[in-house]
């Protein structure tokens, strides 16, 4: 495997190439590249020095040098996770690695780190010419808290010495608990160039390193995708991707406000003892900034004339660069703008003043736990209250974080709403099939199916049996004989099948909704609902069909349907019993992280208010469809707030069980996800499921036996489909082939200690959440 990284240095850039990767996910990883799934900031706080003050260690909490120790540990076995993903050229994207580790020490850490992996590492920055990018530079700096004038790098290029070497010297004392960080207030080392390249290639070898043009404009633009196919070196083209705005700079007299601003502000916090956090920090930004034009790169041509014999050399060696490190026209020299209007700063500190006493921090508690963490560091981690496979398998950051979550508003708990399950199980009674007016196909489902054989016919049974009119389902590669079951339906008058097979595009499932679109039965539908066949509609009101759910929310024009996550229950063996009947144990209903507990999909009436059909919701609201779309949860309160643009997971405020759930029934048995786990997913094409995967979906601790009270109607229908002996036959060969696969994997080493490490792991919810959250499954 090749380790490619993407280093920056500008963070902007390397965000939006981040973003792209998940975009065009489904090409790399026809091509065996991918891209890991956790939070690449914690690569450079893993592997930067701690006693570096930088304003992400502090903002993120890692400000001691225990908190860096349980970071690279985890950081360590996230690594060794990568090398079972079945890609050529694993990509990581962090404009942070480019800029704050000026330290040799620390790139020795990055490499032991990634060697775990890898020894063939590739690095790329992407730079541009050394004003411009200082223009961009100096005023995001004044908004994180800097005070000291651009006149420190002026100086720094009349200074005939080397660069790299010069502003390091710069570095004042650090003070971050008053925001003061050296990186911050000296000049940017890593602008020459050429000491950055050096830097890199002493510790990954000579030619490791190599330099492209940063053109934010292409970036921004539909043509994004090529940048990063001519970073990874890729003979062929990703497709457009959609524009995005990557922000306008501030005014030059706005960074003379906040630069003054923030002098009056350290000067207050040291009398007071408070640290002002950085959201506050920015809200003040926004409301101290004035129109007008941004700094000109031109009167920083000192900067220019200091690097261009160097960029000469750059040019020749890297001919990407060649025409993009040119000087802008030189203009009147930098001065500090007029901040206008009578600005004094002293003014706004008085007004802010309130809120800064509300929200400040107290300095000295807060150097005191860093201090108890440091000590908690040189402890073990605390075992106390964790039962006995948790004292195995939890790293020590997951320990530490059980302890954080007793007792928070985060603890995963089955107080919410009606929780009394047991009670609500007497069966509901048959309901006569909806007739349907000419012209409408009625409730519609859209979905995609690989290798879901044992499955399909429970599924379609049971959502017919509830309401739901017609399937338009795709297929792609599949073996198990899903495809021909889905035809065989068809042919029976009751789904759609198409093939998938030549899809494109960023992924099988989100090509498969693009070209649902165009089908009448879609344009003709009176709601749409894209759901998977491992979920279930579950109505907990009336007689349990849509109808009666419908009837409770009748100015709904969507329904955030929120995942009740259900586990394997104990049940190891594939077996030919209905889904629904087996498994009960599931997440309690108050269940906020990891993220994917409280994932949604949704049910939309079919207005016309949304362009496109997404995994979990539509997107694209249309232009005057603002105030004509109302969404609902599952409790059917209205969240068309939260939920009308974008998101696809409840929250504390929006989360609602009472009338309707989809019950998720990720894993099933241990032998299917076993085969889950070999055929990888159809929207994350390049991510490996493994035990990472189990740990989030295999919930025990609470009990939903809601559903069940639709087994009659479901055996009603399922057999009356089934009394096709044609169908029946193609049901049993596709039991016949899971079972043979579950067989074959039991015999693969790789996939029975899989199997034989998910069936030991007995975690309590909080116990399931801490270890969620420390392997970093909220990306």
């Amino acid at each position: 495997m090749r380790i490619h990284l993407l280093v920056g240095p500008s963070e902007r850039a390397a965000a939006r190439l981040r973003g792209l990767l998940k975009d065009k996910a489904g090409a790399l990883a026809r091509l065996r590249i991918g891209a890991p799934d956790w939070n690449p900031i914690r690569l450079y706080l893993a592997c930067s020095e701690p006693d570096i003050s930088s304003i992400l260690r502090f903002a993120r909490g890692y400000r001691s040098v225990g908190a860096q120790t349980r970071l690279l540990a985890e950081l360590e076995s996230q690594i060794d996770a990568l090398g079972h993903i079945g890609i050529d050229t694993l990509v990581i994207v962090s404009g942070h690695l480019g800029r704050l580790m000026p330290r040799p020490e620390e790139l020795r850490r990055l490499r032991v780190l990634l060697s775990r992996l890898s020894g063939d590492i590739r690095i790329t920055a992407h730079v541009e010419e050394q004003s411009r990018h200082l223009a961009r530079l100096y005023p995001g700096r004044v908004a994180e808290g800097r005070i000291t004038p651009l006149a420190a790098e002026l100086a720094l290029a009349r200074d005939p010495g080397p660069w790299w070497d010069g502003a390091l010297s710069r570095w004042p004392d650090a003070r971050p608990y008053l925001a003061r960080y050296p990186m911050l207030e000296a000049p940017a080392h890593w602008l020459d160039y050429e000491a950055l390249v050096a830097h890199w290639e002493d510790t990954f070898g000579a030619g490791s390193m190599t330099l492209r043009p940063l053109d934010l404009g292409r970036l921004a633009s539909g043509d994004a995708p090529q940048v990063l196919a001519e970073a990874l070196s890729l003979d062929t083209r990703l497709g457009p991707a959609e524009p995005m705005a990557l922000g306008a700079p501030p005014s030059a007299a706005t960074t003379t406000r906040l630069r003054r601003f923030n002098e009056v502000l350290l000067a207050w916090q040291a009398r007071r003892g408070l640290h002002c956090p950085r959201d506050l920090r920015r809200r003040f930004a926004r409301e101290i900034a004035v129109d007008g034009p941004a700094l000109d790169p031109g009167a920083l041509s000192a900067v220019s004339e200091r690097f261009a014999a160097a960029n000469a050399r750059l040019e020749a060696r890297f001919p990407a660069l060649a025409g993009h490190l040119s000087p802008p026209a030189p203009a009147k020299p930098w001065a500090e703008a007029d901040p206008l209007f009578g600005y004094r700063a002293t003014q706004y500190l008085t007004a802010f003043g309130p809120a800064l006493e509300r929200n400040g921090k107290s300095i000295p508690e807060m150097k005191a736990a860093d201090r108890a963490e440091d000590e908690a560091a040189s402890r073990a981690a605390p075992t106390e209250g964790l039962t006995d496979t948790a004292r195995e398998v939890l790293p020590p950051l997951a320990r530490m974080h059980v302890q954080k979550l007793k007792g928070s508003p985060y603890a995963p708990h089955n107080r919410l709403g009606r929780v009394n399950e047991e009670e609500l199980a007497a069966p509901y009674p048959p309901t006569p099939k909806r007739v349907l007016p000419e012209g409408t196909s009625g409730r519609v489902i859209v979905g995609c199916m690989k290798n879901e054989g044992p499955y399909i016919v429970e599924w379609v049974a049971y959502h017919r049996a509830i309401g739901i009119d017609h399937f338009l389902i795709y297929t792609n590669g599949c073996d198990d004989g899903t495809d021909a079951i889905l035809s065989r339906l068809q042919t029976m008058g009751v789904v759609q099948h198409r093939s998938n097979d030549n899809w494109t595009g960023n992924s099988p499932q989100q090509h498969a909704l693009n070209r649902a679109l165009t089908e009448p039965v879609i344009r003709d539908a009176e709601w749409i609902i894209h759901i998977d066949v491992d979920e279930f509609i579950n109505v907990r009101c009336g007689d349990g069909t849509l109808d009666a759910f419908l009837a409770r929310v009748p100015e709904a024009t969507n329904v955030a349907m929120t995942w009740r996550l259900f586990g394997h229950d104990g049940v190891a063996r594939l077996s030919d019993r209905f889904v629904i009947d087996q498994f009960e144990a599931c997440a309690p209903a108050f269940c906020p992280k990891p993220h994917t507990a409280w994932g949604y999909k949704t049910m939309s009436r079919n207005i016309g208010a949304y362009q496109k059909i997404s995994c979990h919701r539509p997107n694209k609201l249309a232009p005057g469809f603002e105030d004509r779309v109302r969404w609902v949860n599952g409790s059917g309160a209205d969240i068309t707030r939260a939920a009308a643009r974008n998101g696809w997971r409840s929250s504390k405020g929006t989360i609602g069980y009472d009338l309707l759930q989809l019950n998720h029934y990720a894993l099933r048995s241990a032998e299917s996800f076993l085969i889950k786990r070999q055929r990888g997913r159809a929207l994350h094409v390049d991510r490996s499921i493994g035990l990472n995967y189990w740990i989030r979906m295999d919930w025990s601790g609470a009990r939903d036996i809601t559903i069940k009270r639709n087994l009659p109607r479901l055996r009603a229908e399922y057999d009356r489909l089934m009394a096709d002996p044609e169908l029946a036959r193609l049901h049993a060969d596709a039991l016949a082939w899971h079972r043979a696969k579950a067989e074959e994997l039991h015999a693969t080493p790789e996939f029975e200690d899989l199997y034989t490490r998910a069936l030991s792991l007995r975690l309590t919810e909080t116990e399931r959440v801490a270890y969620a959250l420390a392997l970093d499954t909220e990306s």
